[in-house]
């Protein structure tokens, strides 16, 4: 694990960091180092990936306290915490509660003792999936990767090398706890904790398995196909239930939990379920009317510009927006007219445009001010 880098270094965030500054660094380093932006560059994707291993531990509160206190040792199945879920020892709160939670020399405190031979669900894993704008108003298939821990392949889980089996622990009898007696001012009291000679797994393997170190567990790397719904939005998430880490002693598996990621457009941006965009019209098609042609998620599309159109004009294209995202029926394109100046009139334009602005009771200003000149006191 020594080569790892910290995770908040990996996203360039303090460790008093907020869940919401954590959430804009991933986002920032995932977009720029996107595989799809970046296709046959191993480093932007080994950026990627590392920030996503790291984004997936600090985003969730129970994993960064685990990693604040042990480090990447926590999350290492063949490290002696057992990996993401604390296998060799359980949960810390419910060793904290055997140890101090059951003194039964003098009444006790009705404390329970968890077994760490129980199942227990597997950890849920988050990565990330960049999208065009287009793939996510009409949704799309995409190839996604993320590390899960999985059931060693060569041992089944047992953590025994093939043809052994693992001994139950003659301290704990395969419990898993063991029960101690000291005395106190108070009188005898007893403690429950983790048997030390199993490190509370109830069970001793003499000869581990090599691929898994008698873990019984490793981080592999994942590929999946994921279908994206039309109409998601940037920073959405999407869940695929029992991709996540395998669980322990035959408990369900965690959930993958995927983060969309929009690319900007060129032309459009999103409000919702609206798209909105600007348009370029002459100074003629705006006093005259006209024609044009505008852009939609659907290709070109004629829209009128009335006579007299003003700049700044915004036109509804009714069912041209995003889909929504839940249920039928689309949103709507929004178009607003920018009205562009001429320039670089030749001597003919600027003698129409002079008897244009005359006929319009303006005087001739010589270029200064307006375009039309002034107008008359």
């Amino acid at each position: 694990m020594a080569d790892k880098r910290d995770y908040y270094e990996v996203l360039g965030v303090s460790k008093g960091a907020t869940a919401d500054e954590i959430k804009k660094a991933y986002r920032k380093i995932t977009k720029a180092n996107h595989p799809d932006l970046h296709p046959g560059d191993k480093e932007c994707e080994e950026r990627f990936k590392e920030a996503n291993e790291a984004y997936e531990v600090l985003s969730d509160e129970e994993k960064r306290k685990k990693y604040d206190q042990f480090g990447h040792a926590a999350f290492d199945p063949n490290a002696g915490y057992g990996g993401a879920g604390f296998d060799g020892f359980g949960d810390l709160g419910d060793i904290f509660g055997d140890l101090f939670g059951s003194f039964g020399g003098f009444g006790g405190f009705g404390g329970q003792t968890r077994n760490p031979n129980a199942p227990r669900r597997g950890e849920n894993v988050r990565t990330s999936v960049n999208i065009s704008f287009e793939e996510a108003a009409f949704g799309c298939e995409k190839e996604v990767t993320a590390p899960r821990v999985e059931q060693c392949p060569d041992c089944s889980g047992s953590g025994c090398a093939p043809g052994t089996t693992p001994e139950v622990c003659p301290d704990c009898k395969g419990s898993g706890t063991v029960r101690t007696t000291s005395r106190t001012p108070f009188g005898m009291a007893q403690s429950t904790g983790p048997c030390s000679k199993c490190r509370g797994t109830g069970k001793i393997i003499h000869q581990p398995c090599k691929t898994c170190r008698g873990m019984g567990r490793i981080r592999r790397q994942h590929k999946m196909t994921v279908k994206i719904p039309a109409g998601i939005d940037d920073g959405q998430t999407i869940s695929r239930a029992g991709y996540g880490d395998t669980g322990v002693n035959g408990g369900s598996p965690g959930d993958l939990l995927i983060s969309v990621i929009v690319r900007p457009h060129a032309v459009f941006e999103r409000d919702g379920t609206s798209v909105i965009m600007e348009q370029e019209i002459s100074y003629a098609q705006a006093t005259l009317g006209a024609e044009v042609e505008v852009p939609t998620l659907d290709g070109k599309v004629k829209l009128t510009i009335p006579e007299g159109t003003q700049p700044g004009a915004v036109f509804r294209m009714r069912g041209r927006g995003i889909p929504y995202l839940r249920g039928s029926g689309r949103g709507d394109q929004f178009v607003s007219v920018k009205v562009v100046v001429p320039r670089n009139l030749n001597a003919n334009q600027k003698e129409l445009l002079r008897q244009f602005a005359a006929s319009m009771g303006e005087q001739d200003s010589g270029g200064k001010g307006s375009i039309f000149g002034k107008k008359k006191k």
